[in-house]
Parts: C-alpha cells; sequence; structure tokens
C-alpha cells in the first residue's frame, strides 16, 4: 500500500496518509479519454442557429408567372438558390451532451487520481486554515507548497471555510472545487490538485465502494486454500449389441 505526506499551509509534514491499490493503481488511458470527450461535449453551448428559408425576411409572392416570361420558374425570393435566401440544412440549437456510465466515469476518476499520483503532482494538506480572506497570504501558502503553476483544490462538500473561497478566487489559475463534484477533466487540467485530508479521504472511501466485486477476488493461491474440483467421470459409451449367432 503506497503512502503519501501530509503537509500544513506553511509546508511541514505533519503526517502520513495510506493510499488504496485499487484507487492508486493502474492508470486507464482510453477511459480518460472517453470521460474528457463527453465531459467536453456536454460544455459546448449548441446555440448555432441559421435561417431557412421559412425564417429569412422576404415576402411569399410568386415573382412572375410560371410560363409564357422564357425565365425560369421561381417560387419564392427566399429560394436558397437565391442571395439572400434561406440556408438550407444548417446548423440548429442542439445539446451536444449524452450518456455515460457512472461506473466508467468512477474508473476515469481513479486513473486520474493514480495517474497525478504518480507525477508526483498530488499534495495532501491537513486542512485548508485560511484564517482571513487574503489572495497575498493564500499565495504565499501555495508558494511554500511549491505549487509554481496551475492548482485545482479540493475540500469536503458543503464546506463552511469561506475565508477559502474568497482568498482562492481571484487567483489565475486557482480553482475551488467539493469533493463531490470533482472530475477527471479538472484533475488533469491543472498541474497540482490539493486534497484536504477529509476530501481525500472521503473520495477514497466512495471510491472504493464503487468498484467491481471482480477486483476485489484475491489472485489464484492467495487468501484460503481452494475446494479441490469435482473428478468429471468420461461419458459412458455405448456398446451396439452383439449380433446373434447366425443359424447354420
Amino acid at each position: 500500500m503506497a503512502t503519501i505526506d501530509i503537509h500544513n499551509l506553511s509546508g511541514a509534514k505533519v503526517g502520513s496518509l495510506d493510499l488504496a491499490d485499487e484507487i492508486f493503481g493502474a492508470v486507464n488511458e482510453d477511459l480518460l479519454w472517453e470521460a474528457i470527450k463527453h465531459y467536453r461535449a456536454s460544455q459546448r453551448a449548441g446555440t448555432h442557429a441559421t435561417k431557412n428559408k421559412k425564417l429569412v425576411s422576404g415576402a411569399g409572392k410568386k415573382l412572375w408567372k410560371q410560363k409564357g416570361t422564357g425565365r425560369a420558374r421561381v417560387g419564392s425570393i427566399r429560394s436558397p438558390l437565391w442571395r439572400h435566401g434561406g440556408t438550407v440544412h444548417g446548423p440548429q440549437p442542439r445539446s451536444y451532451d449524452y450518456a455515460f456510465p457512472r461506473k466508467k466515469l468512477l474508473g476515469a476518476l481513479r486513473s486520474a487520481l493514480a495517474s497525478k499520483f504518480a507525477d508526483g503532482k498530488l499534495i495532501i494538506v491537513n486542512a485548508f486554515d485560511v484564517k482571513e480572506p487574503k489572495a497575498k497570504q493564500f499565495r504565499a501558502a501555495l508558494d511554500a507548497l511549491k505549487v509554481d503553476s496551475t492548482a485545482l483544490l479540493i475540500e469536503v462538500p458543503k464546506h463552511e471555510n469561506r475565508n477559502l473561497a474568497l482568498s482562492s478566487r481571484n487567483l489565475e489559475g486557482v480553482q475551488l472545487v467539493s469533493g463531490n463534484e470533482v472530475h477527471p477533466y479538472h484533475l488533469l487540467r491543472y498541474d497540482r490538485a490539493i486534497f484536504s485530508r477529509p476530501a481525500i479521504e472521503k473520495l477514497q472511501i466512495s471510491l472504493k465502494s464503487s468498484i467491481s466485486k471482480r477486483q476485489h477476488k484475491p489472485a489464484e493461491g492467495e487468501g484460503e486454500e481452494k475446494a479441490p474440483k469435482k473428478v468429471s467421470r468420461a461419458p459412458r459409451r455405448r456398446t451396439r449389441p452383439e449380433k446373434a449367432a447366425e443359424v447354420a
């Protein structure tokens, strides 16, 4: 089982934390790609729109009679063939969101955490003890934690630390999210991920419970001895009845 150091906001080590091998193990890059693709698709506004023949401005009167003029027949000035006419098969407002299995999302979150830990960019603090809502003081705390680039702050849900929100919201490249809203996209977008100890412990418990039972089973040869398999008998072969002796 891997361990990680716990620091305070001054940068001093104050303890260590055991990390579950089921969470901070292998990294599934394909699953991470799928989760990020789904997240970015769901964030698209989808407000693009074009005017078709029905919506473009212009009268609906037939410009000239059908026959006898020697000109091509035309029905409306709003025809797509004409300048300033309607657009054919243009984009219309739509949602780009699609269904994504929850188990795949949680698996991608485990892979993102494992990737951050393997790169040495996962930081655990005992608590975000911000006494005053001062961005300058919190920036000094991040410098003490050796955060020289973007950072993602993860706190327990419904935290009452208003000073933390006020101190971090004006810092460029710093975002604060709660533990139940963190997404693999957030973890991969920011260079450092800073968890409070209660947040990472609660997240570990929820991610452990989401692992399938197949991954919980011990490997062959570990744990209790397996019961001996029953020896299967070979199927009986039917023998053809012997032919009666021929009568002389």
